[in-house]
């Protein structure tokens, strides 16, 4: 089935963004009910729209936002329909996640979702958690089923992972689980940390490439937090641009790409080939670049830089920090 890149919808106002699909599959089948997590019921979450209450253990879960069916997953539960991001395909989530399933959820595309197709699969509840955070989309998904949308004073893809972990563990009545999968994330990136003191205080940046030109992204998104972990810091220079619409990226032109040096440059590419970020002219010219210290990461290993779930962020972790660690950074 075609994809469709919400990344691309997006990045035409803020070169950076995220990935859609619009493939259709097979209906997943409901997620069981258990004793123990029926008991944290009623649970209240606190969103942009007012406090939600879920009275019972959801049955037929529909995920929506960018990183919550894998979110749901790593919590146990199978969404009945979903929607993905970052162009998996299949079942929508990436290989950290995809034995999880039973069953093939029903794909939802991303940007512009299919209420109707949603309502056929009857929910008992809607996640919305990591996504644009509009009232409209919000008030027609709430419509169908209770409906989990941003934080309370989130905001367009800006949800973190502590922030979407904790509100959809509580939505689902895995607030135990949920608090271990972060402290199991938290010690993992620790260690690593630990392991490394050199890199404490050390500048980054997360640059991106894409059909539209170069960006960097900045504070509040989950590339550049993956990395604060580690002990690294944002760069001073991307801190002082200002962010796109999207409020997670700052566009960079060609002619300026030095302004994305820093003691660390992490990139990727988005949707165009890896070699025209590493044999762009411009980019080896930067002096971190030239000196060594740069990464460029795709395939499964920028989709899982960017999906920002604690199952995707513990399959990158010792990954990214090998390739940091051959940059012999000091």
């Amino acid at each position: 089935m075609k994809k469709l890149s919400a990344l691309v919808a997006i990045a035409a106002a803020s070169v950076l963004a995220l990935t859609g699909c619009s493939a259709g599959s097979e209906a997943g089948q409901p997620a069981a009910a258990s004793a123990s997590s029926a008991a944290a019921f009623p649970a209240t979450v606190e969103t942009k729209f007012g406090d939600v209450t879920i009275s019972k253990k959801p049955e037929r879960v529909v995920a929506l936002g960018w990183g919550d069916a894998e979110t749901a997953l790593e919590l146990g539960v199978q969404p009945v329909g979903a929607s993905d991001w970052l162009g998996f395909g299949g079942a929508g989530v990436g290989p950290w996640d995809e034995s999880k399933y039973t069953s093939k959820p029903e794909i939802i595309e991303t940007l512009e979702p299919n209420y109707e197709k949603i309502a056929a699969l009857k929910p008992d509840l809607i996640l919305d958690v990591r996504s644009s955070g509009d009232e409209a989309r919000y008030k027609k998904l709430s419509s169908i089923a209770t409906t989990v949308d941003v934080p309370k004073d989130g905001d367009n893809y800006l949800t973190s992972t502590q922030e979407q972990t904790a509100m959809i563990a509580t939505a689902l009545g895995e607030k135990e689980k949920g608090e271990a999968l972060l402290a199991t994330v938290d010690d993992a990136f620790a260690k690593v940390a630990a392991a490394h003191p050199e890199w404490k205080g050390k500048s980054v940046t997360v640059a991106t490439r894409t059909s539209n030109g170069w960006g960097a992204y900045v504070q509040g998104d989950g590339r550049l937090s993956f990395l604060e972990k580690l002990g690294f810091t944002q760069s001073p220079t991307i801190a002082t641009l200002k962010a796109n619409s999207s409020g997670f990226s700052t566009s960079v032109s060609d002619e300026q790409l030095d302004l994305l040096d820093a003691d660390l440059i992490v990139a990727f590419p988005i949707f165009i080939d890896t070699t025209k970020i590493t044999d762009d002219a411009q980019w080896t010219a930067i002096p971190a670049v030239k000196d060594g210290r740069s990464i460029v990461v795709d395939g499964e290993l920028s989709n899982a830089f960017s999906d920002s779930t604690p199952g995707a962020e513990l399959y990158a972790l010792d990954k990214i920090a090998a390739l940091i660690e051959k940059t012999g950074l000091k």
